[in-house]
């Protein structure tokens, strides 16, 4: 079994590679598990006691106050104490909600992450991030609630729809970009395999949450390229026919052009990730980038925004990225006006 920790404020929590079988045996007796209605689908008979899995709809939609809300009552009648377990069994929406009713339900109970999906498994379940979206804007009611433990189990891969494979593709680019161009190179030659491309991007992940866990130096922030964008596409959109990948996927290629334009990023990037991204079948651009009024409304709320300007993780190079948060906003208008 291959296992990574990962440090946090308060002490560390493990990343174990494992077979789902393995991982559910070695489950608290003392747990609720939360999962979607594709993955109750697929495994809830995996689960012994069916009345303490709790399957709330897929896709982003799931992640609202109202959903938050069902949960912690749906526990509460389920009589979860202090010490009782949740299972966020599932992609990154569930990790996302289920963690977030981990970090509030009696001001904090365990949280364990089994991600199902590749987006989950290479990003959104280390970090220690949960929260939901608001009408306003996405992750903008969340907190910083780092898991007990973290479960990959590959071979729940094998289930995902092509759609959601790619989905999950554009965060493991992302990786490379900002942090790793042989990582870059050796996706587009193909030369590595799924395990160990998952594990380097979580390798990755870990080094930039223990040095910046609470997002305070900038160098977490990093993690955010084609994020700004990627979330306005997906408010804009109302969460549904855009996927989150797709929508960073678009990001990506827009704020690599950004960089371009103001001289902050190496000449060529641009084309060097377009090309890296229709490669692995994923969105460049999107009728949604017409309506800049709309989509720059939506980024002044982004969590990363000071002092009424827009801020930005944005390439240096493929392999280097910075966070800039005094962009003007006329530069990504005109950007945004000619993708």
């Amino acid at each position: 079994m291959l296992e990574l920790h990962v440090s946090h404020r308060n002490g560390s929590y493990p990343v174990r590679f494992r077979p789902l079988t393995e991982a559910i045996a070695n489950l608290p007796a003392d747990r609720i598990v939360v999962t979607d209605e594709n993955v109750a689908r697929l495994y809830r008979s995996q689960f012994p006691g069916s009345e303490r899995v709790l399957v709330v709809p897929p896709g982003e939609r799931s992640k609202s106050i109202a959903c938050w809300g069902d949960l912690q009552s749906q526990l509460a009648f389920l009589g979860a104490r202090r010490r009782t377990s949740i299972v966020a069994f599932g992609g990154g929406v569930v990790g996302d909600l289920a963690g977030f009713v981990s970090a509030t339900y009696m001001r904090g109970v365990p949280l364990i992450q089994i991600p199902t999906s590749l987006l989950s498994q290479v990003d959104s379940s280390v970090g220690g991030k949960v929260g939901i979206d608001i009408e306003e804007g996405k992750n903008m009611v969340g907190a910083f609630y780092p898991p007990d433990s973290v479960d990959i189990c590959v071979e729940t891969l094998e289930t995902l729809p092509v759609r959601e494979f790619r989905n999950g593709m554009a965060e493991v680019w992302k990786y490379g970009f900002i942090l790793d161009s042989d990582f870059v190179t050796r996706l587009d030659k193909g030369n590595i395999g799924r395990d160990d491309m998952i594990l380097r991007c979580i390798e990755l992940k870990k080094r930039i949450v223990e040095s910046d866990e609470f997002e305070s130096v900038g160098d977490r922030a990093k993690l955010n390229f084609g994020h700004t964008v990627g979330h306005a596409i997906e408010n804009v959109t109302g969460y549904g026919p855009i996927l989150h990948g797709e929508a960073i996927s678009i990001g990506m290629v827009a704020e690599a052009a950004l960089g371009e334009a103001i001289g902050l990023t190496r000449a060529g990037a641009t084309a060097v990730v377009r090309q890296c991204l229709d490669s692995a079948g994923l969105p460049t651009t999107s009728i949604v980038l017409r309506d800049v009024d709309m989509l720059v409304a939506s980024m002044r709320r982004d969590k990363k925004a000071a002092s009424g300007r827009l801020a930005f993780s944005l390439l240096t190079e493929i392999g280097g990225c910075k966070l800039c948060d005094d962009i003007e906003e006329a530069d990504v208008r005109a950007v945004l006006a000619n993708l």
